[in-house]
């Protein structure tokens, strides 16, 4: 089973840019492709980027193309998601999962505690 600990959530202008990590204990990260998922304040969980086990495939919500990039570093056990030109509708937590291979599902039932994200006006 995989740990995941989401961290670099914050409070940033609008415009602005962060980077959130996640990382993962246990020696099968490589394995698993990865995603990015986010709550909004009264709204359901859903889906934002997602990437390949080997980091070669990534693919994203409509929402965040062009704005957010997904990469994973296998050798730190670290998925990460860079995220510019952020709007206040980002506003969320963030978390990580493993997903079902190149698809929006997450693999794992249960999640971390997620990297709250507040865009400020």
């Amino acid at each position: 089973q995989v740990q995941l600990v989401e961290s670099g959530g914050g409070l940033v202008q609008v415009g602005g840019s962060l980077r959130l990590s996640c990382a993962a204990s246990g020696r099968t990260f490589s394995n698993y492709d990865m995603g990015w998922f986010r709550r909004a304040p009264g709204k359901e969980r859903e889906f934002v980027a997602g990437i390949s086990w080997s980091g070669g495939v990534t693919y994203y919500a409509d929402s965040v193309k062009g704005r957010f990039t997904i990469s994973r570093d296998n050798a730190k056990n670290t998925v990460y998601l860079q995220m510019i030109s952020l709007k206040p509708e980002d506003t969320a937590v963030y978390y990580c999962n493993a997903v079902w291979d190149g698809t929006t599902d997450p693999r794992m039932g249960s999640w971390g505690k997620g990297a709250l994200v507040t865009v400020s006006t």
